[in-house]
């Protein structure tokens, strides 16, 4: 089956930093793939890439078969993106929210799909409440809640669970392997928490100072590191205590 997403030689420079230096990686359709790494690793500046909102210095992104450089908006209409860093719009109801991202995406049936998924992710009570009153751990649900309204082929997620409660972290992982599992949706997400990497993820791509320094399953991770969790294994390499 042809990856949902190839990287090919992705560099990005700013000035003399090099911030993205040279990665190569493939994203399995149908699965969730961790995008790992310390602060100033290159995962953010890898997932602009990716979204085509930032143009690499050198290289290529290809999702659903189109190159995001020059040809994003082709793919983008099945694509989507949630981060609870950034802001949404605080003086608009949840459900103006929904409304306004679900007519960009022509979803059809919109006032069914917004009740589907409040009732998913808990929205139900607060969908008339503005986003500038909602809680944090109430404003990643909505966001995660604008990224799923046209059930996107591609998912990529930035800290999913940020300011959840474990109970309401562990219902959104739940949600998101039960839609990549119902749909085939291809989710790619930068966490760092590790506990939500080793029970969602198929497979782990590590970067340092804009390099992929490890790549395999958790569970390869943990064996081939002598680690008994993907905390440790985070740790392990972030540290460059042992060679991958």
């Amino acid at each position: 089956m042809t990856p949902a997403i190839t990287v090919t030689g992705l560099t990005k420079t700013y000035g003399q930093h090099l911030a993205v230096d040279h990665i190569s990686f493939s994203v399995a359709t149908g699965s969730i793939t961790a995008l790992l790494g310390g602060n100033g690793a290159g995962k953010t500046t890898t997932i602009s890439m990716m979204l085509g909102t930032l143009i690499p210095s050198t290289g290529q992104v290809i999702i659903l078969g189109h190159d995001m450089a020059h040809d994003r908006f082709s793919a983008l209409a099945r694509m989507n993106f949630s981060s609870p860093y950034v802001d949404l719009p605080k003086k608009l109801s949840v459900r103006q929210i929904l409304k306004i991202y679900g007519d960009l995406y022509n979803v059809k049936n919109l006032k069914s799909r917004i009740s589907e998924i409040a009732e998913h992710l808990d929205l139900s009570d607060f969908l008339d409440r503005a986003a500038g009153q909602l809680s944090a751990g109430q404003q990643t649900r909505v966001s995660l809640a604008k990224a799923m309204i046209n059930t996107p082929r591609v998912l990529l997620l930035d800290e999913p669970t940020a300011s959840l409660d474990p109970d309401t972290a562990d219902k959104i992982r739940q949600y998101l392997d039960g839609e990549r599992k119902r749909t085939g949706m291809t989710i790619v997400l930068a966490s760092h928490n590790m506990r939500e990497v080793e029970r969602l993820c198929d497979h782990v791509i590590m970067m340092k100072q804009g390099r992929i320094i490890a790549t395999g399953t958790p569970a390869e991770l943990m064996q081939r590191l002598g680690q008994k969790d993907m905390e440790e294994v985070f740790l392990t390499l972030a540290r460059g205590e042992q060679a991958p």
